[in-house]
């Protein structure tokens, strides 16, 4: 995972493999999940239901950017409810092709393209940078040097989404071409694996975000940082 320079707020370095485990192992959400992993209701494939939940309610007194990022999150919760949907019909159904789940799987896969991954350049090119410096100025970072916080791993997840996502899409277009019904199934039980994964993870990156992230900022950056922020987004390349 690459970090952040804490003065320029710009990715710099490969963090190590023990900041990594460090930072996973102090984050009180990942906790829930990591509990007890032999119990399937809290294993990281199947996290508390808190993270099933919608977003928190709107404060309209809380910055335009952070509101628009929160209705985002809730349009995307949306569409991953219908893709959840869709891919575990197509495992009832022995891994099937049928008109909806082919629809379904093509509207996810295009909302993930032209929406998720922006929403998440967004934020990697707003608030994030300067709420990374925040959390080190107020203390709330790993005790590493360089010193992490909580962006590193939100933006480490921004890495995995892309990674699943295409995993997930290739497997399925790659199941459809093999003609021997077993090696196609094995493709096809990856593909629903590693779909299921993808849904979790984003579920709960949304709900790290909304509950930790986001009113982290509306308490550290001032208004006037938020205005900026806001007034940048469009002049972002998109």
């Amino acid at each position: 995972m690459r970090t952040i320079d804490p003065k320029t707020g710009k990715r710099l370095v490969e963090t190590d493999p023990e900041t990594i485990k460090s930072m996973k192992k102090n984050d009180p959400v990942r906790k829930m999940g990591d509990k007890d992993f032999e119990h399937i209701e809290n294993s990281p494939m199947d996290p508390p239901e808190a993270y099933r939940l919608a977003s928190p309610d709107f404060d309209l007194s809380e910055h335009a950017i952070l509101q628009l990022f929160r209705a985002e999150h809730q349009i995307a919760l949306q569409e991953i409810q219908l893709f959840e949907l869709a891919i575990r019909n197509f495992k009832e159904l022995g891994y099937h092709f049928d008109k909806e789940i082919n629809q379904a799987f093509g509207k996810f896969f295009e909302f993930f393209d032209n929406k998720i991954l922006l929403h998440n350049l967004k934020e990697e090119k707003s608030i994030f940078p300067a709420l990374h410096k925040k959390l080190i100025e107020t203390g709330e970072h790993s005790h590493s040097n360089p010193p992490r916080t909580g962006i590193d791993l939100l933006e480490d997840d921004h890495v995995k989404f892309i990674q699943l996502g295409a995993l997930v899409f290739n497997l399925l277009g790659l199941g459809t071409r093999i003609p021997d019904p077993s090696s196609r199934m094995i493709v096809f039980e990856q593909a629903f694996s590693s779909g299921w994964e993808l849904i979790e993870l984003l579920r709960l990156h949304i709900f790290r975000e909304d509950n930790h992230i986001f009113p982290q900022a509306a308490k550290l950056l001032s208004s006037k940082e938020l205005d900026f922020h806001f007034s940048e987004l469009g002049k972002l390349p998109i």
